[in-house]
């Protein structure tokens, strides 16, 4: 599947103002700018096996398609929502727990590169990534 495989953070593009909007605290926001985040994913059929590493926390998510499951932030920032996927393009459509307000995240291939977009409170960041 297009998305398996190890992916490492190349750059990011306004990320900084994103976690502001998501109300992470300047501390934070400085060292979540560089995380060096590295994604894991594994595709078999609808169910996927995700594993972030970054200078912070290592997780393992496990999804479903179309189904809802929580998932905790870096900041502790806890949300409920799922991933589907559209055309090549994963989306996932996130609530907070704390507000309520949503968060939409993307991932696609685009060329030889994993793109994250999040969107929240309309501030649009992008994360890119290499294959590692």
């Amino acid at each position: 599947m297009a998305f398996d495989g190890t992916w490492k953070i190349d750059r990011n593009e306004n990320y900084e103002k994103f976690m502001e909007a998501m109300g992470v605290g300047m501390m934070k926001r400085k060292l979540g700018a560089h995380d060096n985040l590295k994604i894991t994913i594994q595709q078999n059929g609808d169910k996927f096996n995700v594993k972030e590493a970054s200078n912070f926390r290592n997780i393992e998510i496990e999804f479903t398609l179309g189904v809802n499951f929580e998932y905790s932030l870096a900041d502790g920032t806890e949300l409920s929502g799922a991933w589907t996927l559209e055309g090549n393009k994963l989306v996932g459509t996130f609530t907070r727990k704390d507000n309520g307000k949503v968060l939409k995240a993307t991932r696609e291939i685009v060329g030889d590169e994993l793109v994250q977009t999040y969107v929240y409170e309309g501030v649009e960041s992008k994360r890119f990534f290499k294959r590692g």
